[in-house]
């Protein structure tokens, strides 16, 4: 486990080599460099991932927890110290072969699509930066560490969705997701100071926290702090607004940010302090799942309705991720086979979910790629023109929508499975949104591939004009990678390898729930195929102007941007920040000019005594004298 430290080093090395060598080095060099080296980074966490769930396991059945580095960087007290190393265990090994999978699909990907592309250096230095701060985030030793590297995801994220900074939409974008997470993070440090004062370290687990005074009671409270800061980050209500916007940014960039890793931040960190929210605060674990029930159905409504595809996807990660939170939120213990299962199924659909999520974002970008154009009113017919992009998107569908045997059927249903274990109204819920799900989805695919070819328009750019192609071997070879591990994952015993209390778990299908929910994924799929894969939607159409408002409403988000830009122009900006801004400029500036002023005044009266004759300073000692000799004798 020792070159465990290259898996953080080498991404680090190839974002200062392609960042320092910039437009000195060719495209070809800078991405054959950030390829190659993440293709290194895929292979040591494969090799540590095989090493770590093949090794003995202990007396009592579980895996060992490894710790291969760790150092104090800043000690306080003998148990309150801030240390920086590397982790392993199982949720962390886990993130490592989704993190290095995807980044390198995407690192082999962006050489078809950004092919051309000015700043293309830039990007892969920003791609090497931002898998090396997600790596780092997820085997640290302990909560502040993972802090650290939890800012530097964020300011990757924004560096990678502003990629176009010449554009005003890339910007705003890029600035709206810093802005928010930064709102969301200062929840995030609260919680962490809150923790480590009165639990007296910065560790993970129950056994090392030496609660002192009220501890245990203040400890819900920094949980519900750190979970604001996981928010934030997985885009949970309603702090999810920056995420549709981010789509501004690379598609590519959408599929690494928004599939597998950063969106995923935040169920991760929820994951890593299960231990602790079951110990000190179950009640904050349960408003996580109520949160994140709420999230997902909100999103899957949105995502009814929208006709950019990448903005579609979005809110399509943010319902999966609410389903995430959900699984997390309904365990009632550690003890998988009593209210623990959620736990596993949240992992293990992180885990499916990376991959057919960046499949989806990937294929969406070789359709754009081939269309010129994010909007389904500009494709049509595709199926035709690109077969690979096809059949794989239409895999990465089928599993999203939870239809065996796609790994997405799995891994969702052991989550409806705890959800139902949980409470029947939660488990009826999450099932409405898993027909949801795959009812947007088919409603996405038919209005990609099928129905009627959209033609060129004859005044449009001369890129435009040529009919839609398959995508070059770059982009399709991940396509079909991805498509083969979203056919086989399901198949992977993940109870074996992740499990709340560390023991062996054998999945097994609650046949009632699967049932259920295969039935009604089937008939939400007919209904979308019945609506969407004709050329006329008439029904569609029909309903969209029968509820017109409600479809318009869905369209707009809900008016939830229009919302926070009310309450900051309207209300933050104009009745709070102007009248500061007026006491600023005029008593605060006022008063300082003022003291300015009266220094200058009073030096233009006294800077004669600064004349430099001697009998004027002879004069003036001899008032002073005379003055104090006067004073002492009176």
């Amino acid at each position: 486990m020792e070159l465990t430290i290259l898996i953080l080093l080498l991404p680090f090395l190839s974002f200062l080599i392609t960042g320092i060598g910039g437009k000195r080095m060719s495209h070809r060099t800078a991405g054959t460099i950030g390829t190659l080296v993440l293709g290194a980074v895929t292979l040591l966490s494969y090799l540590t991932a095989f090493q770590y769930f093949t090794a003995p396991r202990l007396d009592d059945g579980t895996l060992a927890t490894l710790i291969p580095y760790n150092f104090t960087w800043l000690p306080f007290t003998e148990t309150l110290h801030f240390d920086l190393g590397i982790l392993l265990d199982p949720i962390s090994v886990m993130m490592l072969i989704v993190i290095s999978t995807v980044s390198l699909m995407v690192h082999i990907y962006s050489f078809g699509y950004m092919k051309g592309e000015k700043g293309f250096q830039r990007y892969y230095a920003f791609l090497s930066l931002f898998t090396m701060s997600m790596l780092g985030l997820v085997v640290a030793t302990n909560i502040f560490q993972m802090y650290l590297f939890w800012e530097l995801v964020g300011v990757s994220s924004y560096l990678l969705i502003g990629f176009y900074y010449t554009k005003a939409a890339a910007i705003s974008a890029s600035k709206k997701a810093f802005i928010v997470t930064r709102f969301a993070d200062l929840g995030f440090l609260i919680g962490i100071l809150i923790y480590g004062y009165y639990g007296g370290t910065f560790g993970f687990t129950p056994d090392t926290v030496s609660l002192i005074g009220g501890g245990a009671a203040m400890l819900p409270l920094a949980l519900g702090l750190m979970f604001i800061g996981g928010a934030g980050k997985s885009a949970m209500f309603p702090l999810h607004i920056w995420l549709p916007d981010a789509m501004e940014g690379p598609t590519p960039v959408s599929a690494l940010i928004h599939a597998a890793t950063m969106v995923v931040a935040g169920v991760y960190l929820v994951a890593r302090m299960f231990p602790l929210f079951i110990a000190y605060a179950p009640d904050t674990l349960h408003i996580v799942a109520w949160v994140g029930a709420f999230t997902a159905f909100y999103a899957a409504s949105v995502a009814c309705v929208q006709s950019d595809i990448k903005r579609v996807l979005a809110f399509s990660t943010i319902s999966q991720i609410g389903f995430m939170m959900v699984a997390l939120g309904v365990c009632t213990s550690v003890d998988p086979h009593h209210g623990g299962l959620g736990y596993m199924a949240s992992m293990f659909h992180l885990f499916t979910h990376a991959m057919f999520k960046a499949l989806l974002f990937l294929g969406a970008g070789s359709i754009i790629h081939a269309v010129h154009s994010n909007e389904m009113s500009a494709m049509g017919g595709l199926r035709k023109y690109m077969p690979v992009t096809h059949w794989t998107f239409l895999i990465a569908c089928l599993a999203i929508a939870g239809i065996p045997p796609f790994s997405g059927f799995f891994s969702k249903d052991e989550i409806l499975t705890a959800c139902f274990g949980y409470s029947p109204a939660m488990g009826w819920v999450m099932t409405v949104i898993a027909a949801m799900t795959a009812f947007y989805m088919f409603r996405l695919y038919y209005g990609i591939f099928w129905g009627k070819t959209q033609q060129p328009v004859a005044d449009s750019p001369c890129e435009q004009r040529h009919a839609p192609h398959e995508s070059p071997l770059t982009m399709t070879f991940p396509l079909l990678f991805l498509a083969g591990v979203t056919c086989v994952a399901g198949f992977i015993p993940f109870g074996h390898f992740i499990n709340a209390d560390g023991s062996v778990y054998d999945i097994h299908l609650d046949r009632t729930v699967a049932v259920t929910s295969i039935l009604v994924a089937l008939l939400s799929i007919a209904l979308a195929t019945y609506m969407y894969k004709g050329e006329k939607q008439s029904l569609a159409n029909a309903l969209a102007g029968r509820f017109g408002r409600l479809h318009r409403a869905a369209y707009r988000r809900f008016y939830i941007d229009e919302v926070y830009r009310f309450i900051t122009h309207r209300i933050i900006f104009r009745c709070i920040s102007a009248p500061i801004a007026w006491w600023d400029r005029h008593v605060v500036d006022g008063f300082f000019d003022f003291l300015a002023w009266a220094t200058e005044a009073v030096s233009d009266e006294i800077r004669g005594f600064q004349s430099g004759q001697v009998q004027q300073y002879a004069y003036v000692f001899f008032c002073g004298a005379l003055a104090l000799i006067l004073l002492l004798i009176l």
